[in-house]
């Protein structure tokens, strides 16, 4: 499964997040602890919000931990809301367009996870895409077609109502195909203003997923820390240190809401 983390606060560099922690999101792509897959080294992407309506996106294939010009840009990227995602593929193609987070105007989309059975699912799943959204779909992956699906189904009107009705979709689909894997996600879509998240999966066994609370201080390596914002708030796969009092596990079918600071829980379910 892939690593993924979604900041929001006042404004911070990126690198105080992909690499100068002790579990960095870019060691976690050679070491992830809390995953079936030690090894997310199948592509990368890094997304942020500046002075324009829409976010600049940086992607490539090689692993993130081999990439010169990713350290370089995130010691320049500085910005209030910042998306980033480590991959391991699972049965898609390395190529730049499988690579998250996926950009549709002013909205960014990342995802851990699958579905199950996709390759049988593909065809009805993205044959319920708008048509006027079809044209902009560029990869092969399932992540790309949620997106897709959510947009379809008014994420910039009600994200999480989107987000539970493309879940429906592909569940309702899966069954009428006779599929037995499920859907597993956690997910992360932000506006440059919001962001939504969800953990969830059709047998309760989601991929991990935390929030962040008094994390102004992260523990780095050598017993240095890098100071955050008091008010920043983040979403990650797994802990980007080991102390237990900066992290909170988001519950199985829940959905957050962060937006001025404030993180809202609240059940998510599957719209049918």
């Amino acid at each position: 499964m892939c690593r993924w983390l979604c900041y929001t606060g006042s404004p911070i560099y990126a690198d105080a997040l992909l690499f100068k922690p002790r579990y960095s999101l870019v060691d976690q792509s050679q070491h992830a602890q809390r995953s079936i897959y030690t090894l997310n080294g199948d592509g990368f992407g890094l997304a942020w919000y500046g002075s324009r309506p829409w976010p600049g996106v940086y992607h490539d294939t090689q692993p993130a931990w081999n990439d010169e010009n990713l350290q370089s840009l995130a010691a320049q990227v500085h910005s209030h809301m910042i998306l980033a995602h480590v991959r391991a593929a699972s049965g898609t193609a390395i190529q730049r367009t499988n690579c998250h987070p996926f950009r549709h105007e002013r909205w960014l989309f990342q995802h851990n996870g699958e579905i199950g059975g996709f390759e049988h699912l593909r065809r009805d799943l993205q044959l319920a895409i708008s048509p006027g959204l079809f044209s902009s779909l560029r990869g092969t992956t399932d992540s790309e077609t949620m997106f897709y699906l959510a947009l379809t189904y008014g994420l910039a009107d009600n994200p999480l109502r989107a987000l539970a009705r493309m879940a429906g979709t592909v569940e309702q689909v899966r069954r009428a195909h006779h599929i037995k894997d499920g859907l597993y996600m956690t997910l992360a879509v932000a506006d440059g203003k919001r962001v939504f998240a969800v953990r969830y999966s059709t047998s309760h066994r989601s991929p991990s997923l935390y929030h962040s609370r008094h994390l102004h201080a992260l523990q780095e390596v050598g017993g240095k820390t890098e100071q955050l914002p008091k008010d920043g708030v983040l979403i990650l796969s797994e802990p980007l240190d080991a102390v237990s009092a900066h992290w909170e596990k988001i519950p199985e079918a829940t959905a957050l809401v962060v937006e001025n600071g404030t993180v809202t829980q609240v059940p998510f379910k599957p719209e049918i």
